[in-house]
């Protein structure tokens, strides 16, 4: 990982094998290099990160939501998303690498998306093949010394079994909500009216708020919303951005209005919410 610029932000960088768009390791490897400052602030990657616990307990921070982690649990964070890396005694598997390196996999995209579980408890029927999964792109990757196509196949065996136990735990989603993810993701700076999204999907205003609350029980503009206010968070924590200058790059034009609106969806002020989750 290479911290980049102002932000708290990591870029994937494979000490070991710079042109490999994967790195295998385990907890304490990772913990080893970083600084003490580094292991307990909150950060952002641009990689995936998947964190398969195998003994102890404790917990992570994944977009403002602690997860309790113990023998069996699966972790994703998907790149964007800030987190806290795992506290306690715990020992896991760390699979870091980039979006690019998989090989296309039509049922993991679900998975991989910025939409995508974070956390999943291994049922106990999976565990056995999951761990050995695990194992195996753990010796493959110690193995070979440069890039190589089976370390690709070996990622996609172990996503394609997580896409599993999505697929065990959740029904298929609607594709139309899917749609209005997607265009949240790449608009949500520009525009926070709902009718803006419907519009762009091919729906009416009423439909699209159909949608989101069959999904979701919340409204399009509830999400909107809600979507923002994540993104001003993950700025708010991992950059020294003043708010003025957040609520710009979220398209507010006044700094008081996105003041107003980040203390009411919050409950708490800008600097208030920066203050209290540096602790």
């Amino acid at each position: 990982m290479v911290k980049t610029g102002q932000l708290a932000e990591f870029g994937f960088s494979n000490p070991d094998r710079p042109r490999l768009g994967l790195e295998v390791l385990d907890l304490a490897q990772l913990r080893s290099r970083l600084t003490e400052n580094t292991l307990t602030e909150v950060h952002r990657t641009d990689f995936h990160q998947l964190i398969l616990v195998t003994a102890g307990h404790g917990s992570t921070m994944v977009d403002f939501v602690d997860h309790p982690c113990g023998p069996d649990t699966l972790l994703h964070v998907s790149p964007g998303r800030v987190l806290r890396l795992p506290t306690g005694p715990l020992k896991a598997h760390l699979i870091l690498f980039t979006s690019a390196f998989p090989p296309p996999l039509d049922r993991a995209r679900p998975l991989l998306s910025p939409f995508g579980p974070v956390r999943w408890e291994v049922p106990l029927t999976e565990r056995a093949v999951l761990h050995r999964a695990a194992r195996d792109l753990r010796d493959e990757y110690e193995r070979v010394g440069e890039p190589d196509d089976l370390l690709r196949q070996l990622l996609a065996v172990f996503l394609l079994r997580i896409a599993r136990l999505r697929a065990d735990s959740a029904s298929r989603g609607d594709p139309r909500f899917e749609r209005f993810q997607q265009e949240l993701e790449r608009s949500f700076a520009t525009t926070r009216n709902a009718a803006d999204y419907a519009a762009r999907i091919g729906y009416s205003h009423r439909s699209l708020n159909r949608i989101c609350v069959e999904a979701t029980g919340q409204s399009a503009k509830a999400l909107i919303d809600a979507r923002v206010v994540l993104e001003a968070k993950r700025l708010l924590v991992h950059t020294d951005l003043s708010s003025a200058a957040i609520g710009h790059r979220l398209g507010f034009s006044e700094a008081t209005n996105f003041t107003k609106f980040f203390a009411r969806e919050a409950g708490v002020s800008p600097g208030a919410f920066r203050r209290r989750t540096a602790v």
